[in-house]
């Protein structure tokens, strides 16, 4: 058996989570192999809305196992209010949830630097989501991390007191003002208490050695399924740097994130939305600042599932969808959100950037060139609803021109279509 594996094609948000639980039934095992608490991935089903920020998509399947990888980051407080709401909920996340004993922990502090660094930036900031992401990553590489394997050490609250005390001292640099700094609205004290907390209460949960336990399972001939988190366009090494996120996004960050061999990969499903959105700061060659744009970002309920941000929306990128496939070795594309699109007449398409005067047909090292323009293509919408198709043979003419417009372009398929976010409202080939 190999990994398959799902990850986004764009700046995040493309709608992975659903996807991730309309595939969850055929595989025995999914995890998570990068990111943290930065991602929300959105799951509806049984007029039930749930977002996750950690825990796997495949968790309301009981016979799935999930897995929290070694390349995630955990804020425990986070990963337990997630825990606490799908218990009211009637579930056990408990009986199919592993977490990697060397996935590293977001600290407090973790979270207070993110804002420092930010604060610095003035008006270069990337547009953090303000959950520790880029210092944790930073002190795992810097190897200064706390990981979970860590919790039962004798000399854990050691680690953390001594590792506190170094991030206070940047902190105290940037002559930040902590007085009416809180974390998610909570004073640092009472995070700092409930964090303690949230970590007695990993104790019981399992953890493992995730990556015996992914090539286990390969070996024996069980199905795994890993889910990705943010985007292609957002990875640290490939994306609009330095407005990336602070991981490696595509399908290679498998291996690392899960402890599993090139080799041991199997299809990768790339999932894109019929158009574009991003949230934050960064280069956005299609983002529309006008009523198309607003129409957009309400229709498609543009607003991010972390921060709640408006996302900046625009007209979907070729070059950059085309550039992004590349990377992962996409076998099978996966298009989100085509009903956004419904009441448009016409829609239009990237096919290509000009930069002084030069057509430029390939994603740009450096997209926020002064005068980079996107060439557009025009196309008939299909300006009605799609609630009513059973198939991909009986969706309207024009989105089915839009369909095939795109696949000719990257030269792959579009195997999945996905017209609302219940997870019934999903076609595929």
């Amino acid at each position: 058996m190999k990994v398959d594996v799902i990850l986004g094609l764009q700046w995040g948000d493309e709608g992975k989570g659903k996807i991730v639980d309309v595939f969850s039934p055929r595989y025995d095992v999914v995890a998570r192999f990068q990111g943290g608490p930065n991602a929300g991935h959105t799951i509806e089903f049984d007029g039930k809305k749930f977002v996750l920020h950690t825990i796997p998509s495949g968790i309301f399947h009981r016979y799935s196992m999930n897995v929290i990888g070694n390349g995630v980051i955990i804020d425990p407080v986070i990963m337990f209010r997630e825990i606490d709401k799908l218990r009211e909920a009637g579930m056990k996340p408990e009986e199919n949830l592993l977490i990697a004993n060397r996935a590293h922990l977001i600290l407090p502090t973790h979270r207070i630097l993110d804002a420092a660094y930010e604060s610095a930036k003035k008006e270069a900031k990337i547009g953090s989501t303000l959950k520790g992401i880029g210092p944790t990553y930073t002190d795992k590489y810097a190897r200064n991390g706390i990981r979970v394997g860590n919790i039962c050490y004798p000399g854990f609250r050691k680690m953390y007191d001594g590792l506190k005390e170094l991030h206070m001292k940047t902190v105290n640099s940037y002559g930040f003002d902590l007085a009416t700094f809180t974390l998610d609205g909570i004073p640092y004290n009472e995070y700092e208490a409930m964090w303690f907390e949230a970590i007695e209460k990993m104790k019981d949960l399992k953890v493992v050695d995730a990556e015996v336990f992914i090539n286990k399972s390969l070996a024996e001939g069980r199905s795994v399924l890993a889910e990705g988190a943010q985007g292609t366009m957002l990875d640290v090494d490939f994306g609009s740097y330095p407005f990336v996120t602070s991981s490696s996004t595509v399908a290679a960050g498998v291996c690392t994130g899960l402890g599993v061999s090139p080799h041991n990969i199997g299809k990768v499903f790339g999932v894109f939305k019929a158009y574009c959105t991003r949230v934050g700061s960064g280069p956005f060659p299609t983002e529309l600042h006008n009523e198309t744009g607003n129409k957009l970002r309400e229709g498609g309920r543009e607003f991010g599932s972390t921060t709640g941000r408006p996302r900046r929306c625009g007209w979907l990128d070729l070059p950059a969808l085309r550039y992004a496939i590349m990377l992962n070795g996409v076998d099978s594309l996966i298009m989100m959100k085509a009903d956004v699109l419904n009441p448009f007449e016409k829609i239009s398409v990237c096919t290509s950037y000009k930069e002084s005067g030069k057509l430029l047909g390939s994603y740009p090292f450096e997209l926020s060139l002064e005068g980079l323009e996107p060439q557009y293509t025009e196309m008939e919408g299909w300006n009605t609803a799609l609630g009513s198709n059973t198939s991909m043979e009986s969706l309207p003419a024009p989105l089915k021109d839009y369909i095939k417009f795109i696949e000719k372009f990257v030269e792959l398929p579009v195997d999945t279509l996905s017209f609302g976010p219940d997870r019934l409202q999903t076609l595929q080939t």
